[in-house]
């Protein structure tokens, strides 16, 4: 195996993601590659819409106005290739205007493009098919805004191959514009299922922009300065083993815990981590502390990918509106929900005597009263709240006819009630999401470049049987014959929450590897469902990641839709594992006397 490396940088984990980001991975001089992730599924609606306005849009338009437009001389200089998704539901767009860009500036470099992914013209013969919601095994609706399939790292790999020194592509698999690169320089093939596991684990850890590097981590108080937060490196070898590091002199931090907590973000199974190339096993990973700010990820095992292709697409339900309105004083959550029940039963009366139909769904959270803990508030008389009340409706105006009786409220109900004068929302249309899977035959990639196009073809695939996975045999100990306290989870743990689509994920990583067998003991599945029960309408499912000393935890429908679909304040399960670490857990006497809590 040969000892070559190569370096990529993260600089996006979303559209909308820190400019910091570009400058100080280009300034640390150790790049090869430079990643740009930009497209969440409700993104890819934003830019539907965008399009239908102007034929030219429906691209990250600050990818090229913004970050190419100041960095490109300098990534020339350093001979530095680019690859991003960027190119949203017009990739061929996006790419004629980096063209352009380049002939203005007088660069010599060589743009692709990858489509393929845009399957809105197939709404007809996917209904035909009966294409079900993969989740939910609901029909598909009568229109959608955007239907992307999405494609993985081959095709960024045939055009770097070709000799483009940047590549553009539609809706890809989020770590597919870092696989991408690692196939082209070490010449993975098809059926090098370990190292594509590795090299996707690779873009997986990078993708999210700061959140392997210190961004979001559970001890916030070791990460340094976040003005300057790096943003991570991974440097991949020939077999699939990375180190992740960040530029010299930046914030942060990087270690085996922000590298654990960033590869249990957004996963489900860990043994069953479907993308386009391969599928993933992470149950067996390893991250090692081998110096300041470096960590090293081995032990991915991958197999031979799935026959089908996940495709996600989008819709508009319906409008939603949600307003905030501050309230001060003594029982200021008493007189926030008598003020939110008031409205409601207000507005619910008008829409009545006009014949029209009541809200569809109606959140009311009392922020300030740990309204996000549910039943496990310890909050009783806080004198300062934030009322949230968010509604969805068939109709525009009647949400505009709530936002009206709530803006009354500041004369007519509570004393204490303030809020940021000249700050009212709008209505906005609910976008849903709705996932399904289609034969990849029905799929097909195609590559731009030169003034030529070439189909990409897709590897041999077969479906997935997830009873032939051989799941670790973790023996559980017996519980401690000495007396037990309660301490919270934080003092023996530390973990990540995040979303896809309707469900949550919880990872909970032991501190020392002598903890994991009181968190398996103590998290069950049931223990854990019951404490987010007020939070779900799905089950819960339990994966174990010996590797790293950690269960992950798949929460079914649990966020009220799910991302702009939802009207929850957290919609993303952000906060999920920050309520989780403070669930009170029995450890041994004698081991809580030498924990600090």
């Amino acid at each position: 195996m040969s000892d070559k490396t190569i370096n990529i940088g993260g600089a996006s984990g979303f559209w909308g993601d820190s400019n910091i980001a570009a400058p100080q991975l280009l300034a640390s001089g150790k790049l090869d590659y430079l990643v740009f992730d930009y497209l969440a599924e409700i993104t890819m609606s934003i830019l539907a819409r965008a399009r239908e306005k102007n034929a030219d849009h429906g691209y990250a338009l600050d990818f090229v106005t913004t970050i190419l437009k100041q960095h490109l001389n300098t990534i020339a200089d350093q001979g530095i290739k680019v690859i991003s998704n960027a190119g949203g539901v017009n990739p061929e767009a996006c790419g004629r205007a980096i063209e352009a860009l380049v002939a203005e500036l007088g660069l010599d470099l060589k743009v692709a493009t990858i489509t393929g992914d845009d399957l809105i013209d197939q709404a007809a013969a996917l209904r035909a098919a009966h294409s079900k919601e993969m989740f939910t095994g609901e029909s598909m609706p009568e229109k959608f805004m955007s239907i992307n399939a999405y494609l993985g790292g081959f095709p960024v790999a045939r055009a770097l191959d070709k000799g483009a020194d940047i590549v553009v592509t539609g809706r890809c698999v989020d770590s597919a514009v870092t696989l991408g690169a690692c196939i082209h320089a070490f010449g993975w093939k098809e059926d090098d299922y370990d190292q594509l596991a590795s090299g996707s684990l690779a873009g997986h850890i990078i993708e999210c922009g700061a959140q392997a590097s210190g961004g979001l981590f559970t001890d916030w108080q070791e990460t340094g300065p976040w003005e300057n937060i790096g943003y991570p490196i991974a440097e991949v070898s020939a077999d699939g083993s990375f180190v992740v590091f960040k530029p010299d002199g930046t914030g942060g931090l990087v270690d085996h815990r922000t590298v654990a907590e960033q590869l249990i973000y957004e996963i489900g199974d860990p043994q069953a981590y479907i993308l386009p190339d391969v599928v993933c096993d992470f149950s067996g990973v390893i991250i090692e502390d081998i110096g300041k700010d470096r960590a090293k990820v081995s032990g991915t095992k991958g197999l031979q990918p799935t026959d089908t292709c996940k495709v996600s697409a989008t819709y508009r339900d319906g409008f939603r509106i949600g307003q905030y309105v501050s309230i001060r004083g003594i029982d200021a959550k008493g007189k926030a929900q008598k003020t939110a029940d008031a409205v409601v039963k207000r507005t619910n009366s008008m829409l009545e005597k006009l014949g029209a139909p009541g809200y569809t769904e109606i959140s009311i959270e009392i922020l300030g009263a740990e309204a996000g803990y549910g039943p496990h508030s310890r909050i009783d008389n806080p004198r300062e709240v934030i009322l949230k009340l968010a509604a969805k409706h068939p109709s525009a105006d009647a949400l505009m006819l709530m936002l009206r009786e709530l803006t009354s409220s500041g004369t007519s109900m509570s004393p204490g009630t303030s809020g940021m004068g000249g700050n009212r929302p709008k209505p906005s249309p609910v976008v849903r999401l709705f996932s399904m899977l289609v034969p990849k035959e029905s799929v097909t990639a195609v590559l731009h470049f030169g003034g030529e196009s070439e189909v990409i073809p897709w590897a041999s695939g077969e479906k997935l049987d997830l009873s032939t996975i051989d799941r670790p045999v973790i023996a559980d100990e017996p519980a401690p014959s000495e007396p037990t306290v309660d301490v919270p989870l934080i003092a023996i743990a530390h973990g990540r929450s995040g979303d896809k689509g309707n469900d949550s994920n919880i990872g909970i990583i032991a501190r020392k590897p002598e903890y994991y067998h009181i968190i398996r003991r103590e998290l069950t599945a049931g223990k854990v469902k019951d404490y987010f029960d007020y939070l779900m309408d799905g089950g819960l499912e339990r994966f174990d990641l010996p590797g790293i000393n950690s269960v992950n935890f798949l929460m079914h429908d649990s966020l009220g839709g799910g991302g702009i679909a939802s009207l929850r304040n957290d919609p993303q399960a952000k906060a999920y594992a920050q309520i989780l670490l403070d669930i009170p857990i029995a450890v041994p006497k004698s081991l809580a006397e030498k924990l600090y809590v």
